[in-house]
C-alpha cells in the first residue's frame, strides 16, 4: 500500500470510519498514481480497515493501471457490464461489506449515488470531501518539484504569446501559437482553456477568446498554465500594445501593489483571509473596489482550482507546502481590465514565487 493510501486510511480510522470510495479524477490519481481521463465510465479506488484496496477501471485500462504502478487487486469492467454489481461481488466474495463508506460529495452523480444505495443498502455514507482536502492541501518535495515545472512552462506559454503580438493578429491566432510550442516542449494538455483577450473584452474576467483583432492601443490579458506530470501551473498577465492611457497605467499599477501587498501578507501561520485583505483594502484605497470582483486566489496541485478558497472569510491557516494564487484584477467595462496572477509556494522562512515571468507594466511596440 503507497504512504497515500495509508495516510486516508488513517484518516478515516481517526474519524472511526470505516472505508470510503474515491472516485474524482483527482483524488483517484492522488491516491492510486494512475492519471486518466475516464469520460463517462467510472474509475475508483476503494480504501477499508477490514481488506487492502481495490482498483475499479474499464478493461481496456488495466496495463495503463498496472504500469503507472497500481500492484493490488483490479476490478475491470468492459462497457456492457454493471461495475457496481461486480464492486459488489467483490465485497462479498471478500465478506467484507462495510458499515459505512465515504463519498466525494461534490463529485457523486445522483446516478451513481442511486447506484451505491442499490448494492449497499445498509451502509452509511458520509462525505469524504474534507478528509481528501486535508491530505492533499500540503505538498510533498515531488509535487512542489512538478508545480516548479508547470509554472516554468507556463512562463514560456506567457512569453511565446507576448512574442506573437502584432496588429491584426487575433486572440483565436495568439492562443493557437502558445498551445501549439507548449506541444512542441512536450505538454500534452492545458490545465484550462487558454484565454487571451485584447482591448475592451479585458473587462470581463472570464471573457472568451475570438477573432478579434488586436490594434494599437489595446490591453492584452493571457491567463494559461499547463498540467506537468499531473500537476497544473495558472498564470496571468496583462500587457500594452504600442500605448497605454493614464487611467489604464493607474489600474495598472493598482493591480500590482495589491498583489504584491498581498504576498507580503502570506507567510506561515497567518490566516488566509488576511492575503485577500491585503490585495482588497489596496484596490478599495484607490476607489477602484467595486471592479475587483472575485477572490484573490485558490488552491493549486492536481486541479487548477482546489482547496483552500483564498477569500477574506477564510480562517484557514497558511502552513508551509501549501501551493496557492494570488490574482487580484480590476474591470472596468468600456475601459478595459487588468489581471496578474503569480503561483505561490509556502515555505518555512515564507512565499516562493513560482512564476517567473515579469510582471510589471510592459508596452508591445
Amino acid at each position: 500500500m503507497n504512504e497515500r493510501l495509508e495516510n486516508l486510511l488513517k484518516k478515516l480510522e481517526t474519524e472511526n470510519l470505516d472505508s470510503a470510495l474515491i472516485t474524482s479524477k483527482a483524488n483517484f490519481y492522488y491516491v492510486s498514481g494512475y492519471y486518466t481521463e475516464p469520460h463517462e465510465r467510472v474509475i475508483g479506488v476503494y480504501v477499508s480497515k477490514r481488506m487492502d484496496p481495490i482498483l475499479i477501471v474499464p478493461a481496456m485500462e488495466v496495463e495503463d493501471a498496472k504500469t503507472a504502478g497500481w500492484t493490488g487487486e483490479i476490478i475491470s469492467y468492459h462497457d456492457h457490464e454493471d461495475p457496481w454489481n461486480l464492486f459488489l461481488g467483490c465485497l462479498n466474495k471478500h465478506e467484507k461489506i462495510p458499515q459505512s463508506i465515504g463519498l466525494e460529495h461534490n463529485h457523486i452523480t445522483l446516478g451513481r449515488l442511486k447506484a451505491i444505495k442499490q448494492i449497499l443498502p445498509n451502509t452509511a455514507l458520509f462525505d469524504v470531501e474534507e478528509i481528501m482536502a486535508d491530505l492533499r492541501v500540503v505538498k510533498s518535495d515531488m509535487e512542489y518539484a512538478r508545480l516548479k515545472q508547470a509554472a516554468a512552462l507556463a512562463d514560456f506559454g506567457v512569453e511565446t504569446g507576448v512574442k506573437a503580438i502584432a496588429e491584426g493578429v487575433t486572440e483565436l491566432e495568439l492562443v493557437a501559437k502558445i498551445e501549439y510550442e507548449l506541444k512542441k516542449q512536450g505538454i500534452r494538455e492545458m490545465s484550462f482553456h487558454t484565454m487571451a483577450l485584447t482591448g475592451l473584452k479585458t473587462a470581463s474576467p472570464h471573457g472568451t477568446p475570438s477573432n478579434e483583432k488586436i490594434k494599437p492601443g489595446d490591453l492584452i490579458l493571457f491567463d494559461l498554465g499547463v498540467i506537468f506530470e499531473g500537476y497544473c501551473s495558472d498564470i496571468t498577465r496583462t500587457v500594452a500594445f504600442k500605448s497605454i492611457t493614464d487611467e489604464q497605467k493607474q489600474i495598472y499599477e493598482t493591480v500590482l501593489t495589491a498583489e504584491m501587498n498581498a504576498i507580503e501578507a502570506s507567510s506561515p501561520n497567518t490566516a488566509i483571509g488576511k492575503v485577500d485583505d491585503a490585495a482588497r483594502e489596496t484596490i478599495e484605497k484607490s476607489g477602484y473596489g467595486n471592479y475587483f470582483p472575485h477572490r484573490v486566489g485558490h488552491g493549486l496541485g492536481i486541479e487548477t482550482h482546489e482547496y483552500p478558497s483564498i477569500t477574506s472569510n477564510n480562517d484557514l491557516i497558511l502552513k508551509a507546502g501549501m501551493c496557492y494564487t494570488i490574482e487580484p484584477g480590476i474591470y472596468i467595462p468600456n475601459t478595459g481590465g487588468v489581471r496578474i496572477e503569480d503561483m505561490i509556494f509556502m515555505t518555512e522562512k515564507g512565499p516562493e514565487i513560482l512564476t517567473a515571468y515579469p510582471n510589471k507594466l510592459q508596452i508591445i511596440e
